[in-house]
C-alpha cells in the first residue's frame, strides 16, 4: 500500500458545502477505507456505529446543506478517543469494567455535530489515558502506521492512527502528560494540544480531571485552526472551563534546550533530524538556548507527585474493588495514590506554584519554545519488556506542560530510516493557541518535508543501512558478501571530514581501516547499502578483527552503520587519506 491519500476536513467541508461531492459519498468511501484497513489493524477501533446510522446521519448533513447551511465541518467523517463520551456509543477507557452507555454526548462532540462533522466511532486507547505508548489495552495495541513493529504512541494511539491511515479527517483525543503530541509525532501528524479549558472537558473520563485536554489529530494546521474555531468556547457546566482568548506571540525568539539538556537516549537519528528542524527554525526566528531544568523537575510531578492521587480519584471505586479489572501497568501507577497523605498533596502543590512562577519567566527571554516531541521511538517488544521507565522517556518533553498552563502544537519533522516519524513540538504561555498554529503553517512550510511515508500492511521488512569503503565497494573482491545478501545500493557518498583512511599492513584481501579523526581528517568516499536485520546481522558475525561495524557520519550529518577499525589495524598502516577514497588507492 502506498502512502495513504490524506482527507483534509476543510476540503471536504467546502466540496459538500459547494455541492461537489454530498455528505452521503464522504461517508460511503470513509465506511471503504475502513474496512480495508480493517485487515491491517482491526485494533484501532473499540467500537463503530453501524453504516446505516453514519449514511443517515450523512443525509441529514445534505439535507441542511440543501437547506441554505454552510457548514464548517459539513460531511466530515471522524473518530473519538473511547474515553470521549459519544450517544449511542458505550464508553470503555479501554477498561470493559468501567464501561457504560452515555445519556449524552460530550461538549466538543454535540458543537462538532452542530458543524456537520460525523463521528464514525470511538478508538482505542491506553487504559484509563494513562501511557504514552498504545500498548496498555485489553483491546489489542495499535501499532504505528508506518511500521507495525513500533508504536503507535499513547495514550491516544487509536485516534492518531486512523487519521495517519487515511481512514477519517481528523481525531479526538486527550492529552495530560503528552497523549495528543506524542502520537502524532510518531505518526507524521499535527497534534493541537489547546490551553487547559479552551475546550470543554464535559463528558471526558478524567485522567487527571484539573489538567487534562481533549485534542485533534489533524494532517495540516490548517484544519486544526478550523476545529479550534468550531470546538473552542466557555462551558459554564465545567468547572474547568476557561474564557477564551487569543494572546499573540509577541516575536521570533525561539527557546530550545542548551545542547547538554537534550537526550535523545542513544537515538542518532532523532538527534539529526532535531537540528534539521533547528536549522529551519532558524530561519524564521532567532534561536536562544534556555535552561529548561524547571520544566524537567515540573515533568517530575505528574507521576512522582500528588498528581497521581488525581488519577487514583477518577477510578478509585474500581481500583478498590477490582483492581484486577485493570491493566497491570496502569493499575502499578494508579495504587500509590491510594495511600498519598493532605500533606504530600499540598506540598506538591507548593512545588509546582513555584516551578511555575520561575517558568514564567522564560517568557521575558523567549516567545516560543521549540522541543523535540520525544527523544526517541520503541519497538512494541520493548515496550512489553520495559513498559515503565521506557514510556517516561517518551514524556521528557512533554509531562511538564499542562502541570505549567502552557499550550502547545506537535508538527512533523522528518522520518526515522525505519519510517516513524520524528516531530517537535512548538509551546507557547496559556492562550497563545492560534499563535502557535499559525508559526507551525510557517515551520512546515519552510521545512518543505518530504511526502510521508507509505503504510506498513505486514509486508515491510526493517532494513539496515550499511556504508563500505574498501574491500565491499561495488567491482572489488569482496562485494559478493552484500549481493548475495540482496543488498540494495543506495548511493556513493562521503564521511564528513572527520575521518582518515588507512591502507592495512598484510591484509588479505587489501582493506583499508576507516578512523575517526577529529584533527587532521577529510571526507572520504564511500557507498551505501541496504539490508535486511536478519541478512545484516549474518553480514556483522563474518566482519574479521581489526574491523568492526560502528556509526559512520556522512557529509550530510546523517548517521549509517559502518565500517570502523580497532587502534590496532593503523599499526604498520599507510596513510591514505589524501586519496579520498579506497579506489584512488586502488587504481593508483
Amino acid at each position: 500500500m502506498t502512502a495513504p491519500e490524506r482527507l483534509s476536513a476543510s476540503a471536504i467541508a467546502a466540496a459538500v458545502n459547494a455541492g461537489e461531492t454530498s455528505a452521503a459519498a464522504v461517508m460511503e468511501s470513509t465506511l471503504a477505507r475502513i474496512a480495508a484497513y480493517d485487515a491491517i489493524q482491526p485494533q484501532v477501533w473499540i467500537s463503530r456505529m453501524a453504516a446505516e446510522e453514519l449514511l443517515a446521519q450523512a443525509r441529514i448533513v445534505d439535507a441542511r446543506v440543501a437547506a441554505g447551511e454552510r457548514l464548517p465541518l459539513a460531511g466530515v467523517p471522524y473518530a473519538a478517543k473511547d474515553n470521549i463520551d459519544v450517544i449511542g456509543l458505550e464508553t470503555t477507557a479501554a477498561c470493559p469494567a468501567f464501561a457504560y452507555l452515555p445519556e449524552t454526548s460530550a461538549m466538543v462532540i454535540t458543537k462538532l455535530s452542530a458543524a456537520g462533522a460525523i463521528c464514525v466511532g470511538k478508538t482505542n486507547l491506553d487504559q484509563f489515558a494513562t501511557g504514552l505508548v498504545g500498548t496498555r489495552t485489553p483491546y489489542g495495541a495499535p501499532r504505528n502506521a508506518s511500521n507495525l513493529a513500533y508504536v503507535s504512541g499513547g495514550s491516544s494511539s487509536g485516534s492518531a492512527v486512523a487519521v495517519a491511515a487515511g481512514l477519517v479527517a481528523f481525531a479526538l483525543g486527550t492529552d495530560t502528560a503528552g497523549s495528543g503530541r506524542v502520537p502524532a509525532a510518531f505518526n507524521h501528524l499535527v497534534g493541537l494540544k489547546p490551553t487547559r479549558g479552551r475546550w470543554s472537558t464535559r463528558g471526558l473520563v478524567p485522567a487527571c480531571r484539573s489538567l487534562d485536554c481533549i485534542t485533534v489529530f489533524t494532517d495540516s494546521p490548517a484544519d486544526a485552526q478550523l476545529l479550534d474555531s468550531v470546538i473552542a468556547g466557555f462551558d459554564a457546566a465545567d468547572p474547568f472551563s476557561r474564557r477564551p482568548v487569543d494572546v499573540p506571540i509577541r516575536g521570533g525568539r525561539i527557546g530550545i534546550p542548551r545542547p547538554d539538556q537534550r537526550v535523545f537516549f542513544g537515538d542518532l537519528e532523532s538527534e539529526q533530524l532535531y537540528n534539521r528542524a533547528l536549522a529551519v527554525l532558524g530561519r524564521i526566528g532567532e534561536l536562544v538556548e534556555v535552561d529548561i531544568a524547571v520544566l524537567l523537575e515540573a515533568a517530575q510531578l505528574l507521576y512522582g507527585g500528588p498528581w497521581v492521587a488525581e488519577r487514583t480519584a477518577a477510578v478509585g471505586t474500581l481500583l478498590r474493588d477490582n483492581p484486577e479489572a485493570i491493566d497491570p501497568t496502569v493499575r502499578s501507577i494508579l495504587e500509590p495514590g491510594l495511600t498519598m497523605s493532605a500533606v504530600e498533596t499540598w506540598k506538591g502543590i507548593y512545588r509546582l506554584a513555584a516551578l511555575a512562577r520561575h517558568a514564567e519567566a522564560l517568557w521575558d527571554s523567549v516567545d516560543v519554545l521549540a522541543f523535540p516531541t520525544t527523544g526517541t521511538i520503541y519497538r512494541v517488544a520493548e515496550l512489553s519488556a520495559e513498559p515503565v521507565a521506557l514510556n517516561s522517556n517518551l514524556g521528557r518533553y512533554t509531562n511538564f506542560v499542562n502541570l505549567l498552563d502552557m499550550a502547545a502544537i506537535a508538527v512533523p519533522a522528518g522520518a526515522r530510516h525505519n519510517r516513524t516519524g520524528f516531530g517537535i513540538t512548538l509551546i507557547g504561555p496559556a492562550h497563545s493557541d492560534r499563535g502557535l498554529i499559525a508559526m507551525a503553517q510557517d515551520y512546515l512550510a519552510a521545512a518543505q518535508l518530504p511526502e510521508f511515508p507509505p503504510l506498513d500492511t505486514g509486508d515491510h521488512m526493517d532494513t539496515v543501512k550499511l556504508a563500505v569503503v574498501g574491500a565491499h565497494l561495488e567491482g572489488m573482491p569482496l562485494h559478493w558478501q552484500l549481493s548475495s545478501r540482496n543488498a540494495r545500493f543506495v548511493g556513493a557518498f562521503t564521511t564528513a571530514a572527520t575521518y582518515k583512511l588507512y591502507a592495512m599492513a598484510e591484509s588479505v584481501p587489501p582493506k583499508p581501516a576507516l578512523v575517526h579523526s577529529g584533527d587532521g581528517g577529510a571526507a572520504i568516499a564511500l557507498e551505501v547499502y541496504e539490508m535486511g536485520l536478519a541478512e545484516f546481522g549474518s553480514f556483522v558475525a563474518e566482519v574479521p578483527p581489526p574491523l568492526a561495524i560502528g556509526t559512520v557520519t556522512l557529509a550530510d550529518g546523517t548517521s549509517v552503520k559502518g565500517f570502523v577499525a580497532e587502534p590496532r589495524a593503523i599499526v604498520g598502516a599507510r596513510d591514505i587519506t589524501h586519496l579520498g577514497g579506497w579506489r584512488a588507492y586502488i587504481g593508483g
